[in-house]
């Protein structure tokens, strides 16, 4: 998916190697206790707004953050530091799902004494229609992965239109649910951590109003919803500690404001006066006046967390268009970049490290080191020259760039100025075309109106190679009316059968292996200029313990944080 670099995971409500979880993040002689943390207030304080809490229209991967406050789902993030974090592991399902007819039929099973807030028990029929619900066009948003996957799904338009519901998910009992696939699809149980896999109780289902006051199956339950302002969460206490273990759900209440200012967002969480003092948030990454403190011995030090989310910023070349149908002209851009001016255009080292790979370097995903037009830390002019020479600009050439208007998604006027820069070095001029924020991704997104050289991002949905390289490289993936991400426009039948015989396998560690080769067998045809991968520093208030962040978004974790 694309995800803005200022924005983590958290999406619409927003693997470090840290301390252990049962450690103090916040730097107190008291060790953490999940079975002895409960009670206070956890203010979350964030940029992003709260404008949808409908399970359906939520792009949330390993059920989100905020969101897995009130959604459980058949699997969740396994919510641990470091590379066990990058696992999914069992929720609402007693496992993570047994796979059969070679990994096209999924089965799982649901725990006992699992309810929703009324004390209703939930079940397996109750998180059919919650999946159904997202296919319906009044409830747009959800992750696409299941209207490709599921057996007669493409042209599904949901149970309002469609009662009979989808006969590719079947529940032969209240306790059992099957998923029959028309393709093997080895990372389904990371799928199904989407929140489009919480349960929805059909009697209770209000439509398109339903996002207004969701049924909780998790550990909290709206207390009032401010759509875009505000969030208040108290104790649901039909959920039950015994069958969900990996959400601690220390706080009595959570209350969360949106719409604020990163840089409010970090002073208010750095002074921590009065209830700031029990504040977190989910997507105000570390501003310039923090990280200025850090390392110097301050108090403040002892209250930063750190990790790393799987995304790349890249350049990307349409290779429909002159003159970067040339492979050589792709690897002269390759050569000229200037990686230490982008990471310092987006923050700096806290914000960014130098990528010459596309899979960011993560073991989950199946990274594998290349670097095949070496550029070092301030980019090689001399030799993005000859390749222009070879392909015959031996005076440079002139091209066209797109970006964003703003810096907000980190894609905008800072990061362009710096690739300009290095361009002019190697005898590329840029006609610079910045594009309003809003609608970029459209322009971008759709072949006909696609600039020939683009800055992009891409963020993983779940830690594996699969969601990061098959929206790029898979030609089948290309979208000739819009929404397309596969923007080199590639189709190589091979790379394709290839994806295929990767997304069968449902042993992760050997599908990361392969998704590793494939990315640096595609590295060599300069499709895409790797500039960055994301990282991710994140302070929290002087009461907060265990901000531990996780493997998988490299946040810390809001359901296993404390408050004293």
């Amino acid at each position: 998916m694309r995800k803005p670099l200022a924005v983590a995971l958290a999406l619409t409500l927003g693997s470090a190697t840290l301390a252990a979880c049962d450690n103090d993040s916040s730097g107190s002689s008291s060790a953490f206790d999940p079975a002895n943390c409960q009670g206070g207030t956890l203010v979350v304080l964030n940029q992003g707004g709260i404008s949808q809490l409908d399970p359906a229209r939520l792009y949330t991967s390993g059920g989100g953050n905020v969101p897995s406050l009130l959604f459980r789902t058949l699997t969740t993030r396994n919510r641990q530091p470091g590379q066990a974090g990058t696992k999914p592991a069992p929720d609402l399902a007693t496992d993570l799902g047994t796979p059969s007819d070679g990994a096209k039929t999924w089965t799982y099973h649901l725990r006992d004494d699992v309810y929703f807030e009324d004390g209703t028990p939930i079940t397996a029929a109750d998180v059919k229609y919650g999946i159904e619900r997202s296919f319906a066009p009044e409830l747009p948003g959800g992750a696409p992965y299941l209207r490709d996957w599921l057996i007669g799904a493409a042209d599904y338009q949901g149970p309002y239109k469609q009662p009979a519901g989808l006969e590719s998910i079947e529940t032969p009992d209240e306790k059992t649910i099957i998923f029959k696939l028309r393709k093997p699809e080895g990372d389904f149980p990371f799928l199904a951590t989407a929140t489009q896999f919480a349960p929805v109780p059909k009697a209770k289902d209000t439509g398109v109003d339903y996002g207004n006051k969701p049924v909780s199956s998790g550990p909290y339950k709206i207390a009032s919803y401010d759509k875009g302002k505000s969030l208040k969460l108290v104790r649901n206490d039909k959920w039950n500690r015994t069958t969900d273990e990996l959400r601690y759900a220390c706080p009595d209440k959570v209350d969360v404001t949106s719409g604020l200012n990163s840089a409010v967002i970090n002073q208010r969480i750095a002074t921590g006066s009065g209830q700031d003092r029990y504040a977190v948030t989910t997507d105000g990454i570390i501003g310039p006046d923090q990280l200025a403190q850090l390392g110097t011995g301050s108090e403040l030090d002892e209250r930063v967390a750190r990790g790393e989310f799987p995304s790349t910023t890249y350049l990307a070349f349409d290779t429909t268009k002159k003159p970067f149908d040339d492979i050589r002209v792709r690897e002269a851009v390759s050569y000229a970049v200037n990686r230490t001016s982008v990471v310092n255009a987006l923050g700096g080292t806290a914000s960014a490290g130098p990528s010459t790979t596309f899979l960011p370097p993560q073991k989950a995903l199946g990274y594998q080191a290349y670097d095949y037009f070496p550029a070092g830390k301030s980019g090689d002019p001399a030799a993005a020259k000859k390749r222009l020479a070879e392909a015959g600009y031996p005076h440079g050439l002139t091209v066209d760039f797109a970006y964003e208007n703003d810096d907000s998604n980190g894609l905008g006027p800072k990061v362009a100025a710096a690739v300009q820069e290095a361009l002019k070095q190697a005898g590329i001029t840029v006609r610079p075309k910045a594009i309003d924020s809003a609608s970029y991704r459209e322009v971008v997104g759709k072949p006909a109106t696609q600039p020939a050289l683009t800055l992009n991002d891409w963020g993983a949905d779940w830690p594996s190679g699969g969601p990061f390289l098959v929206p790029i490289f898979d030609g089948r993936q290309i979208i000739k009316a819009g929404g397309n991400f596969n923007l080199a426009q590639y189709d190589d039948a091979s790379v394709n059968t290839e994806i295929d015989a990767i997304n069968a396998l449902t042993d992760p560690a050997a599908a990361a292996k392969r998704w590793g080769a494939l990315d640096a067998k595609l590295g060599k045809l300069a499709l895409y200029v790797p500039l960055t991968h994301e990282k991710d520093t994140y302070l929290f208030g002087k009461g907060v313990k265990n901000a531990v962040p996780d493997g998988w978004r490299g946040q810390y974790d809001v359901a296993r944080v404390s408050v004293k």
